[in-house]
């Protein structure tokens, strides 16, 4: 900011020694040392206030951004929540009405075919209802008499 250099300081030591006189100048110069230095602090200070402003405010939008996130998988976690209780309750209702039906009728419900295509639930709501991806147990084979 200011350039001094050398002969400069030289010439203002010159100045206030003629000014000051010899017999005051160490005191003045410590004096202006120790106000020198807490400039320096407190311009030291101000600027690491600013800094944890700047980095309260990056950490607020970093929060913000995390919390948008969480209410966006919240939501889609509910939408499949809620997709598969309107598919449970359609299963169950359709099995009542088979059951009823078979009791209307007299007889028993038949069983689906064991090669009839099940179909499994995709990975992602496999992995919202905390399902392990392993694979069906075949049936065991019936000996031949």
């Amino acid at each position: 900011m200011f350039d001094v250099g050398f002969s400069e300081l030289i010439v203002i030591a010159l100045v206030a020694l003629i000014v000051i006189g010899p017999e005051r100048l160490p005191r003045v110069a410590r004096t202006l040392g120790a106000l020198l230095g807490r400039a320096q602090r407190y311009v030291n200070d101000v600027k690491a206030d600013i800094q944890r402003e700047v980095d309260l405010d990056e950490l607020k939008g970093i929060r913000s951004t995390f919390q948008d996130a969480a209410k966006s998988v919240e939501q889609s976690v509910s939408q499949v929540g809620e997709e598969l209780q309107a598919t449970g309750e359609s299963l169950n209702q359709s099995i009542a009405a088979t059951a009823e039906a078979a009791a209307e009728a007299g007889t028993e419900p038949t069983p689906a075919p064991a090669d009839a295509a099940v179909e499994t639930p995709s990975a992602s709501a496999q992995m919202v209802l905390g399902l392990e991806s392993t694979p069906a147990a075949e049936p065991a084979a019936t000996p031949k008499a």
